[in-house]
């Protein structure tokens, strides 16, 4: 028997909304593993024919789980119930597609948008180099199983790595953008997480609800030779991952 055979109907005039009860029949469904992690729900048509109610109210119940974290909203894809959290471990060679596939899933990073910039202080004092200094800034998303998981600044100093960018769109990975640049190993020189709530266009690029919770990860690379080589400030979606602190 199918999630829609197994459905309550819903209970009219007892001062629970439509959506609501929607809500918290998907909810159970998901919890039975009737959706598993992962895979697409039912459109909006199917589910507002299912309950017997119009899509604005079914909308109304996606975007509730959405804001519960049980699902997330593909624009153009459709929802997906939302997959358990990622071991993300931080460590002295953090790498995410290593992390991603040794976990069993596909990982990809897409390049956004690149543009050489002024150093700041803060990337300045990252890179060790003079404010005002040109760098290369990178926007970028990190997926498994095109699911987003993070999306991240990158800072990296120039001439050094002016190929950069083009390395990146091409492989998917940094570290994979970094060897192609000659940098075969690097290690993490320092870490500070915070949260905070995601603004508009972060939801976005997560696939979250505005004002969902983003571990932002603010970090610094250095090559063999101790040169800081990277500045990075990663957010991460933190109902997808479970950052694991050193052990």
């Amino acid at each position: 028997m199918d999630a829609q055979e197994q459905a309550p109907g819903l209970v009219r005039g007892e001062g629970l909304t439509a959506w609501r009860q929607i809500a918290d029949a998907l909810t159970a469904d998901i919890a039975a593993g009737r959706y598993a992690p992962g895979q697409q729900m039912p459109t909006e048509a199917a589910l507002a024919a299912r309950f017997a109610v119009n899509r604005h109210t079914v909308r109304r119940a996606l975007a509730a789980l959405a804001e519960g974290g049980l699902v997330r909203a593909s624009q153009g894809r459709g929802t997906f119930v939302e997959e358990a959290p990622l071991a993300y471990p931080i460590g002295p060679r953090t790498r995410f597609s290593e992390i991603v596939t040794g976990a069993g899933r596909e990982a990809w990073g897409d390049l956004l948008a690149s543009a050489t910039v002024p150093a700041g202080p803060k990337q300045a004092a990252a890179l060790a180099i003079e404010p005002g200094a040109p760098i290369l800034e990178l926007l970028t998303i990190h997926r498994a199983d095109d699911a987003p998981i993070s999306t991240a600044q990158t800072w990296l100093p120039l001439p050094r790595f002016s190929g950069f960018a083009a390395a990146y769109a091409e492989r998917g990975s940094i570290t994979r953008a970094f060897a192609a640049c000659g940098v075969h190993d690097y290690t993490r020189l320092s870490t500070r997480i915070r949260a905070r709530p995601a603004d508009a266009q972060e939801a976005e690029r997560l696939d979250i609800a505005p004002g969902r919770v983003v571990m932002v990860v603010s970090s610094v690379n250095i090559d063999s030779a101790g040169v800081p080589i990277q500045a990075n400030r990663t957010l991460f979606a933190a109902d997808r991952v479970e950052l694991v602190i050193g052990g």
